[in-house]
């Protein structure tokens, strides 16, 4: 069993690998071109694959980790409706993106739970579920916003796939580097949320 959990140990590494490095090209290169596509298809294929497996060794014994499992949750969320902005700019959203953003909504809520938990109980990593349960819920209800209003689709996109990526800086930081503690897990973050907004507002001048 162990020797099987290793193989997938790997195979998320080097998905996230692929995610990570595809992710860093794509910020240096013109939005809509070929190159740009290419990349963010390579970008969203590793992430998920990576995300997808991290969930499954975070339910194998000896190696159950249910912060793990809801970033991964988390992280999946990110890039399917990511990728579901780009339909938005031509199609309405449907009930099934409605049923994704609720589920984050669920999973959001359940980190806050868990913070608040933890906190009476005096369980470490607290901040980490209260942190990453707001920013789901900010990001949930922008989403269905943006349902609504469909010429954010840009914004949301961008916004979105920047957010995957600084999640996968962050597990290299965690996994890659073995740096394990409350700022590395939350700096990337607020750094990488400087970048979205500045990109943001970058993008609202844009289209003005």
């Amino acid at each position: 069993m162990e020797s099987f959990i290793t193989f997938l140990i790997y195979t998320h590494a080097f998905f996230g690998g692929i995610g990570l490095i595809t992710g860093l090209t794509i910020v240096f290169i013109p939005k809509g071109t070929k190159k740009h596509v290419f990349l963010g298809k390579t970008f969203s294929l590793g992430m998920l694959t990576g995300s997808i497996i991290s969930i499954f060794i975070c339910l194998l014994p000896k190696h159950e980790n249910l912060f793990l499992l809801l970033i991964g949750l988390f992280t999946i969320y990110l890039i399917i409706i990511g990728n579901r902005c780009i339909q938005l700019k031509k199609n309405r959203a449907t009930k099934t993106d409605y049923l994704i953003t609720y589920i984050m909504i669920g999973i959001s809520l359940i980190m806050l739970i868990l913070s608040i938990w933890y906190f009476i109980k005096g369980v470490n990593g607290y901040i980490l579920y209260f942190f990453f349960g707001i920013l789901g819920l900010r990001i949930a209800f922008g989403d269905l916003k943006l349902y609504k209003h469909r010429k954010l689709w840009l914004r949301s996109h961008v916004g979105k796939m920047l957010s995957a990526l600084i999640a996968s800086i962050t597990a290299f930081i965690i996994a890659g580097l073995q740096i394990n503690n409350v700022y590395a897990w939350l700096l990337p973050s607020v750094i990488g949320t400087i970048y979205i907004w500045y990109w943001i507002k970058k993008l609202k001048k844009e289209q003005v």
